[in-house]
């Protein structure tokens, strides 16, 4: 059923693709009004083929396609603008025509296993720190090229579009590298805020197979009038580069009222971090495992990643997917902090085995072993809780940046258990809200892009407005997840 156009309102589609599932979101944005309607929501089902993990990208963009179709639909076939986020690091290759060079691999695919050590030969880890501002992680875009040097599909390529740069090409024609999402490469100098030539160089990657940066606002294109066809949308619509690292746009859509807070974007990972002026390049950060990564506005994303639900995702799907309210509600009564482990434990990175894994991890450090499902849960929120905290003060001393509130947004938002556990851990107060923060931000992004809306100030003094928020006290004393981290830390 369409709805009649308001002139006081436009209508954007925000493209929103996630580890598990994509969907396309409609928001609609004035000057009192900031609304989202899920038009289409498709699976994102990675495929294991003979070489490895791999994305089925083209069932993504029919996705994509699909959900553009819904979304004209409940706009009366107008849209005002298409914004894509994304997971970050993965990639597509294209021949010289402009050809896909086969599907692209999974970050969680084990050729970069033992890559890391082969570029620190070259440009050792504190050199290569300094000079990206990025955490370690196996799957980084730096190592994956490194790992396909001298493959067929490397050596016969002519760009490199990340994923949702890969979408906007498909879309318009246009090939761009967008900011925030190219900063997660480790291969863009967060000072410059441009490529780190000298990085490259040391390690032979070409930078010539990326297509030049965009920052977010930036015009991507518009839709090619083939794609125009095929959703039945009225032309032109234009496409614009929004925070593309869903990251990046779920930060652009915290709804803090001051600069003195910290965010955790919840979903398959955690992000726990601070948003800064400037990156921290420091020793002591590195050693962290910190990242600093791109945000709006010359803004650095100075944040850990931690595994997140995945670990609870992954043990719903070894048990058959029961009903996750009534296993939150279970886990709420096992005694708190019986058992932890290390959420941000790459042993935790491969799918399946779940949780096996997770108790012989508490196994081997001398904690009792959970072993119903409602034990296992309990862990895992405990220790993501635990993780939180433990980033949120790292941050807070590695910065220099007192934070008073935390604000968790995305999937996260939708446990009570865990948004409480972490204002526990943390001893302050949890914002919770927005769900939906990476569509919000992507919205509104392309909104401020077309001066609907003002700086970041305005875009967050609208959401406070008009998005529902549930503030979390802290209970008790931290003092005993203090202790409970000592289980954890070497001796």
């Amino acid at each position: 059923m369409s709805t009649a156009p308001n002139p006081g309102v436009r209508s954007y589609a925000a493209v929103d693709l996630g580890a598990s599932s994509g969907r396309v979101m409609v928001g609609r944005v004035g000057a009192d009004a900031l609304e989202l309607t899920e038009a289409h929501r498709f699976p994102n089902r990675p495929v294991r083929v003979p070489e490895g993990l791999r994305w089925d990208v083209l069932a993504l963009y029919a996705g994509v396609l699909d959900g553009l179709r819904a979304a004209g639909a409940l706009r009366g076939g107008r849209l005002d603008s298409v914004g894509i986020d994304s997971w970050a690091v993965d990639y597509g290759l294209l021949d010289a025509d402009g050809s896909l060079l086969g599907n692209p691999v999974h970050y969680r695919d084990a050729r970069t296993d033992g890559v890391a050590e082969k570029v620190w030969a070259t440009v050792p880890a504190d050199e290569l720190y300094a000079a990206t501002g990025l955490q370690y992680a196996p799957f980084n875009t730096l190592y994956q090229l490194t790992s396909a040097r001298g493959s067929a599909q490397l050596e016969h390529a002519e760009r490199l579009l990340l994923i949702p740069d890969l979408l906007a090409y498909w879309l318009t024609g246009e090939q761009g590298t967008e900011l925030t999402n190219a900063s997660t490469t480790q291969l863009i100098d967060p000072r410059t805020r441009d490529w780190s030539y000298d990085t490259a160089a040391r390690l032979g990657i070409d930078l010539g197979l990326f297509a030049p940066l965009r920052r977010p606002g930036d015009r991507a294109g518009a839709l090619r009038p083939e794609v125009l066809e095929e959703t039945g949308l009225d032309g032109p619509v234009p496409v614009t580069a929004v925070g593309s690292h869903d990251t990046a746009s779920a930060v652009a859509a915290v709804p803090a009222t001051g600069e003195r807070f910290a965010y955790i974007c919840t979903g398959t990972w955690s992000l726990a971090g601070l948003e800064l002026d400037a990156p921290v390049l420091t020793e002591e950060s590195r050693a962290a495992n910190f990242t600093n990564e791109l945000g709006l506005d010359g803004t650095v994303r100075y944040l850990r990643n931690i595994m997140g639900l995945w670990l609870l995702q992954e043990c719903l799907r070894t048990w058959g997917d029961p009903d996750l309210g009534g296993l939150l509600l279970d886990a709420a009564k096992v005694p708190a902090l019986r058992s932890v482990v290390d959420a941000g434990d790459a042993a935790f990175l491969a799918p399946g085995r779940m949780p096996e894994r997770i108790a012989g991890a508490c196994r081997a450090s001398g904690q009792p072993v959970p072993r119903s499902p409602a034990e296992v849960t309990r862990c895992i929120l405990d220790s993501l809780a635990l993780a939180h905290r433990r980033a949120v003060e790292d941050a807070q001393r590695l910065a220099g940046h007192p934070v008073d509130v935390v604000h968790v947004v995305g999937g996260g938002t939708r446990n009570a258990l865990l948004c409480q556990l972490t204002a526990d851990a943390c001893g302050l107060p949890v914002v919770a809200g927005p769900t939906e923060a990476a569509a919000l931000g992507n919205v509104l992004v392309q909104s401020r892009a077309h001066g609907l809306v003002g700086d970041r100030a305005d875009m967050r003094e609208l959401l406070v407005r008009t998005q529902p928020l549930t503030r979390y006290e802290p209970r008790g004393d931290t003092a005993r997840w203090r202790a409970a981290q000592a289980r954890l830390d070497p001796a």
